[in-house]
């Protein structure tokens, strides 16, 4: 979604930067502010799910629009975080009067958060975007409780968005094989064979010197023979 800071008057831009910058030192109860420094008109927040509810232990993402009309229409709020929720449509878009109908400029955004809060504890079947939600909060409470406690467990718990934000444990996914941390078996059979060929050139040495030694023996022989042999013939 396009920034509306081009498109807000200055004074609404201060009041805006100080509304939030309060928020952010002073959170209300359960509920976090993640303002952009690049874009004041988008606040991203997070709330914790309410004790006593299907949300609770979860983390639900959200963000507020501000439109260029704002403080004159409400802003837009949205959920980032999957909910079951008879007021939360498919794509996130909430539904609460306070965004709609009963919206008052001097209201302000801390009046607008407490009260998507407080939706998750008391929802309005009467203005649902989600139909299904509605009917089962409606007729069957149990299993509206399942199914919103399931999708809490599926996509709000374990960090910030779900699971998928959780630290992956390090004993997941593949594991590094034994001898990984061995400097002679990881490098492999290179360095392994640096011993043998050493070993091989003293064999080689040692056969060469017994060849040697060999050939020195066999030309002592020779020469003994032709030594027996000039003896024998001054003899005659």
């Amino acid at each position: 979604m396009n920034s509306n800071v081009e498109n807000l008057p200055p004074h609404v831009l201060r009041l805006v930067y100080k509304e939030v910058s309060a928020l952010a030192a002073d959170p209300p109860e359960g509920i976090k502010i993640y303002p952009s420094e690049e874009d004041i008109t988008e606040l991203h927040t997070s709330i914790e799910g309410p004790e006593g509810t299907p949300f609770a232990g979860g983390i639900f993402r959200m963000r507020l629009v501000l439109g260029k009309d704002f403080p004159a229409v409400p802003p837009k709020g949205y959920f980032l975080t999957k909910i079951f929720h008879p007021n939360v449509g498919h794509k996130g878009e909430i539904c609460v009067n306070v965004l709609k109908r009963d919206w008052k400029a001097e209201l302000g955004l801390r009046h607008v958060l407490l009260t998507i809060k407080c939706l998750l504890i008391h929802p309005n079947p009467e203005s649902a975007l989600n139909e299904e939600a509605g009917r089962l909060l409606l007729e069957d409470y149990a299993e509206y409780e399942s199914r919103a406690r399931l999708l809490t467990e599926i996509h709000a718990m374990g960090g910030p968005g779900g699971t998928s934000g959780a630290p992956q444990d390090p004993n997941d996914g593949p594991q590094p094989k034994k001898h990984a941390g061995d400097p002679m078996k990881r490098a492999g059979p290179s360095v392994a064979a640096v011993p043998a060929a050493l070993g091989n050139g003293a064999n080689g040495a040692s056969t060469t010197s017994s060849n040697s030694n060999s050939s020195s023996n066999t030309n002592n022989v020779a020469g003994k023979k032709k030594a027996d042999k000039k003896r024998a013939l001054r003899r005659l």
